[in-house]
């Protein structure tokens, strides 16, 4: 599969455009779901001063000596919130974990009564106030695409535009910020040890900020494995299980991994940044009606969005 056949759509056609811009990009966006799971997408609304910004500060971040680091960790929040260290997170398949370190930062609820047990505050890093403040814009950025991207779905599913929103607004998104540290020593590595296993996400759908090198590889229908570049300042949207099991398949979560580089390019880093949306924990996953037919029974147990990211938690390691 040619890296050209990969549809590239411009999300403006979908919230300023007229009447015909708007139905192709819904098209075209659905078939994309239906057919490979994922997409790359311009005009996404996040300027090319806020990316730099970020990639910047996650670098600083990543940059600070450990023992700070570690300060911002939590692992009873099973690293839903601040760092999560080398380690500690595997694919779900995988006996060894991903070569990795991370920082997730989550919702801040909006004029909605909320426990914090379910939200916890997001930690802040006081040797990088920049840092704090870049990511949070760059949430509530992405969490705004990423609800436009959900309408334009819900009109392809021939469901209400806003069938998502009440689900999504002060839902339980995430954005993490990815470090694929240097590795000194490849060759001791264990060999089925990779910067991240093959896996699917958990959420409904997932919006990645490029990266700072290659390695992203997504797998075909056919099986094959297909580098994704996002170009310029693009972003990638794949679809996670959840959306899956709401379209009893219809929408395609895609398998992806991130490989090792070559052997001289072991000692230098990789940063990614995607950003998770999730909605509620009380969202009903249950396949939807419209979805299920005698040639496409249902596939999956009535589960909701937080029992099953409970039960995906546990399965890559984060929660005991």
């Amino acid at each position: 599969m040619a890296l050209e056949n990969i549809p590239r759509l411009d999300l403006q056609h979908y919230t300023t455009g007229n009447i015909e811009q708007k139905n192709k990009f819904v098209q075209d966006l659905g078939k994309a779901f239906n057919e490979i799971g994922f997409v790359t997408i311009a005009n996404h609304g996040l300027s090319t001063e806020l990316i730099e910004k970020l990639y910047s500060n996650v670098k600083a971040f990543f940059e600070l000596p450990q023992e700070i680091k570690n300060k911002y960790e939590f692992p009873e929040l099973a690293g839903q919130r601040g760092y999560t260290t080398k380690g500690r997170e595997k694919a779900k398949d995988s006996t060894v974990p991903d070569l990795k370190e991370f920082w997730q930062r989550g919702q801040t609820i909006v004029n909605e009564e909320y426990s914090k047990k379910d939200f916890p505050d997001n930690p802040e890093v006081v040797e990088l106030p920049e840092f704090n403040t870049t990511t949070s814009e760059t949430f509530k950025q992405l969490e705004n695409a990423g609800r436009s991207l959900l309408k334009a779905i819900a009109t392809y599913l021939e469901l209400d535009e806003n069938y998502f929103e009440e689900f999504v607004i002060n839902g339980n998104s995430i954005l993490r910020a990815i470090h694929y540290f240097p590795i000194a020593n490849p060759e001791e590595l264990a060999p089925d040890a990779v910067r991240a296993g093959a896996h699917e996400d958990i959420n409904l759908i997932t919006l990645l900020i490029g990266a700072s090198a290659d390695g992203l590889e997504v797998m075909t229908k056919s099986g094959e494995w297909l580098p994704i570049k996002a170009k310029g300042e693009d972003i990638v949207i794949n679809v996670g299980d959840m959306l899956q099991r709401l379209t009893n398949n219809k929408l395609k979560s895609t398998t992806h991994r991130v490989v090792n580089p070559p052997l001289e390019k072991m000692s230098t880093s990789r940063y990614s940044i995607p950003f998770f949306l999730h909605p509620k924990a009380s969202m009903n996953l249950a396949s939807l009606e419209s979805c299920i037919s005698e040639k496409h029974p249902k596939a999956y147990e009535d589960y909701t969005a937080g029992q099953y990211l409970d039960e995906r938690l546990r399965e890559i390691g984060l929660k005991m």
